[in-house]
């Protein structure tokens, strides 16, 4: 089969590998319909040493069951399912707080030793407590929007929850990318009136502005921290979703967050230091959270608004490529030419 594999910083190839199996009972095997690249892909894509690969890619995926192992009892063959970025067991002290991603059995896709979903099938490991059945299938129309379960928009929503976004809050989104352009809608799903993205691609800030967001704020650093405390009366804001997980965009979030408020990351971080101390967090006891989204946790709150039309998340799909053209779709998103990519194997 063919499968996606990165071996340096921007070499992307599409190559084929030996078709997936069962190895352990609690294996099942899903052809998979649907898959994306992430935002997050493109970190390794900049930077990834040749000494590192050739790593197989893709944490997102929709697909078909085509084989399960003998323990698993909640899915058969033809069920049409989708995967969270991170498998787990479902069964664990962890699985059962909802905190999915630090389940004591689990991992992630990307993980060495595991197969991405940027490929024409996949043995997914645990997965019962990892896939979840869809009501509908893979020939739906809705497929690019259920995709967005799998990371991006339980990703965005995360980031509003731990934040603690209601219809008191006045939020900023830091970062337009796919990520911060649903933590915009789900701040507006919970209820927030006043939500500012920081964002300065006219296309992306566009879908922002239907997806929910009051304000657009273009600028950078410094004026960009000053036109948001401009906007809020020099207070800042309540909550600041930071969906980018460079250094700069935690700079900007401290600096247009109210005392007292709350600064949620699920951008993935590149760095390891960063201020908290009393001139940053500590004296406005302002409350850094967030971390990767458990969102195997989300899919069930989220479905039935994808069902039914009343969101679309999967509007933040611009472009489509089979799988020979993942390459093309990297080098895209990289250069600002495309949003998110779809990959239909």
């Amino acid at each position: 089969m063919k499968a996606t594999l990165m071996y340096g910083a921007g070499d992307v190839r599409t190559e084929d590998v030996p078709d997936p199996v069962i190895e352990r009972p609690t294996d099942a095997l899903v052809q998979i319909t649907t898959s994306c690249v992430c935002g997050s892909d493109l970190w390794p894509y900049g930077s990834m040493s040749p000494a590192d690969g050739p790593a197989r890619m893709g944490h997102e995926f929709l697909g078909v069951v085509t084989d399960v192992g003998a323990e698993v009892s909640g899915l058969r063959a033809g069920d049409h399912v989708v995967a969270p970025f991170a498998y787990s067991d479902g069964t664990c002290a962890f699985c059962r707080e909802g905190l999915y991603t630090s389940c004591v059995h689990g991992g992630f896709w990307d993980e060495p030793g595991q197969q991405g979903g940027q490929a024409e099938a996949i043995r997914v490991p645990l997965a019962e407590g990892t896939l979840t059945k869809l009501p509908v299938g893979p020939d739906s129309a809705l497929a690019p929007s259920l995709l967005t379960l799998s990371d991006v928009f339980g990703t965005g929503y995360h980031a509003a929850v731990r934040g603690g976004v209601t219809e008191r809050t006045t939020v900023a989104v830091v970062g337009d990318g796919a990520v911060g352009l649903l933590a915009v809608l789900s701040a507006k799903l919970l209820g927030a009136e006043r939500i500012v993205l920081m964002g300065r691609h006219r296309a992306r800030t566009d879908l922002g502005r239907e997806f929910g967001a009051t304000d657009v704020v273009a600028e950078r650093g410094e004026e960009g921290v000053a036109r948001v405390r401009e906007l809020t009366g020099g207070e800042g804001v309540h909550v600041v979703l930071e969906a980018v997980g460079a250094r700069p965009a935690y700079d900007q979030s401290y600096g247009v967050v109210r005392p007292g408020g709350t600064i949620s990351r699920v951008g993935v971080p590149q760095y390891e230091e960063a201020p908290v101390g009393f001139g940053s967090l500590f004296a406005g006891n302002v409350t850094l959270t967030g971390g990767p989204a458990p969102t195997r946790a989300y899919v069930e709150t989220l479905l039935p608004a994808v069902l039914d039309g009343t969101v679309e998340p999967g509007r933040v799909f611009d472009r489509t490529v089979g799988l020979d053209g993942v390459s093309d779709g990297y080098r895209a998103m990289a250069d600002r030419e495309a949003l998110k990519v779809l990959v239909t194997p």
